[in-house]
């Protein structure tokens, strides 16, 4: 087998274990007419059906539509109605679930209808109803429900900028749910009294329940002030629709009140669970290199921060590796996970993954024994179809023979395009999945 081969059965093996409809199965079991649901804990809870009146099922998410397929399955006839948002291409065939299809990373109008039905729905649950909800990433972008005073258009300004700025999720989803009616733990508010379910599928670094798609049924741990910090750190105060700015201004002086919080008796009824991570993607991944023959190890599920020192320190592993046989002795497959960002400036395009294989290019060049990979497990980097790109010993030296100039692609933020022009994209399309990303150093 070829480095490249390998290569490709690693990522494979570490998105086939966040497979969402496999983790609902594994967490959420039925015996006649009770349910018992696992958190991450390994606790089981039992909940009685003949208790319920009704059974709502609701989500959001790229992994939501396999999640929902398997619930379906499992309570049958049981489910009264309900609606999850997925993003346009992520979906499934489903018999009692209505799927409304929307926009991400940035919202769209298919994907507030979608946020309103569900907040509707929830809103006419009551003490014996029982309400099922299935979260996954890209969750806040497809439940937009801002107040009144803020139109979607503005919504979908301050998601592009603050995207664009470099800023970390928890800081995005910190500033989306101060302008959201189904974040920040307020579908759980739509939905009490009745019984909630969450389960999801953590797509954040450190696993915050309250980041995952913005918590819409976790408490509320930011605030209006927080969300005017993190305007400022990123310069963007003046750049924001006036109307975010002021609303959060009058939630800071107190005249709009805070997103639900821990001590909110609505979260009394409401049990929230992760059933898939990061790592367990890359303890998949490791199994999966050390079956191929090599010496595996996972460096952190935790990675954030710049997405070009990630590749820099990354780069200069692989090299360690080369020179001393540290921290493994070749053949090494050394996996990392999480999610870093990019400050945008060129106009090109790309994402955080592909960007990752670029900047990492000229730091390992001449090592042809080395390639590094970042993929993202939902098989979407930024704005396009791949998931994302390797890079080798030979990618520059390729580059040149092709006339392309590697530094003029990273000034530029072009990362699609060059690795379009060498053949070094990954491409999976959609995996209905996603647990943030995957990033590989083989040396063989």
């Amino acid at each position: 087998m070829s480095p490249r081969e390998d290569l490709k059965k690693i990522y494979t093996a570490a998105i086939d274990a966040v497979n969402p409809e496999n983790a609902v199965r594994a967490n959420l079991k039925r015996k006649k007419d009770s349910i018992f649901v696992r958190d991450q804990a390994g606790k089981i809870e039992e909940y009685d059906l003949t208790r319920y009146k009704n059974i709502y099922v609701v989500g959001a998410g790229k992994a939501t539509s396999l999640m929902t397929k398997a619930v379906e399955e499992i309570l049958g006839d049981r489910i009264t109605a309900g609606i999850i948002c997925v993003k346009y291409g992520y979906t499934t065939e489903l018999t009692k679930i209505r799927m409304i299809e929307g926009a991400h990373p940035v919202p769209d109008e298919m994907g507030a209808q979608g946020a309103k039905e569900i907040h509707d729905l929830l809103s006419k649950a009551g003490e014996d109803d029982l309400v099922i909800s299935l979260i996954s990433g890209g969750g806040s972008s497809l439940l937009p429900l801002p107040p009144e005073s803020i139109t979607l258009g503005e919504k979908k300004t301050v998601t592009d900028l603050l995207l664009k700025s470099g800023a970390a999720i928890h800081e995005v989803n910190a500033i989306r749910k101060h302008i959201s009616r189904t974040k920040g733990g307020n579908l759980a508010r739509a939905a009490w009294p009745a019984t909630v379910v969450n389960m999801m599928i953590s797509d954040v670094v450190g696993d915050n329940m309250d980041v995952i798609a913005s918590g819409p049924f976790v408490p509320d741990s930011s605030t209006f002030h927080e969300a005017r910090e993190i305007l400022e750190k990123y310069h963007l105060i003046g750049k924001v629709p006036a109307s975010i700015s002021g609303y959060i201004a009058k939630g800071e002086a107190g005249e709009i009140p805070e997103n639900p919080g821990i001590e909110s008796k609505i979260f009394r009824n409401t049990k929230n669970s992760i059933i898939a991570s990061n790592i367990t993607a890359l303890k998949a991944a490791m199994e999966r290199a050390r079956k191929l023959g090599y010496n595996a190890c996972i460096l952190s599920s935790l990675i954030e921060g710049d997405t070009g020192d990630a590749a820099l320190w990354h780069a200069r592993i692989a090299r360690e590796i080369v020179a001393t046989s540290n921290p493994l002795p070749a053949p090494a497959c050394i996996l990392s996970g999480g999610e870093t960002t990019v400050v945008v400036s060129g106009q090109g395009k790309g994402g955080r993954n592909m960007e990752f294989a670029l900047q990492a290019a000229p730091h390992i060049h001449g090592l042809n024994t080395v390639i590094m990979a970042s993929i993202g497990t939902d098989g979407t980097d930024g704005p396009t179809d791949a998931a994302g790109a390797l890079a080798d010993g030979t990618t520059v030296e390729r580059a040149v023979r092709k006339n392309l100039n590697i530094d003029n692609f990273i000034g530029n933020n072009d990362s699609y395009s060059f690795f379009s022009n060498l053949g070094d994209l990954i491409i999976t399309g959609p995996t209905n999945t996603n647990v943030m990303d995957v990033r590989i150093i083989l040396v063989s």
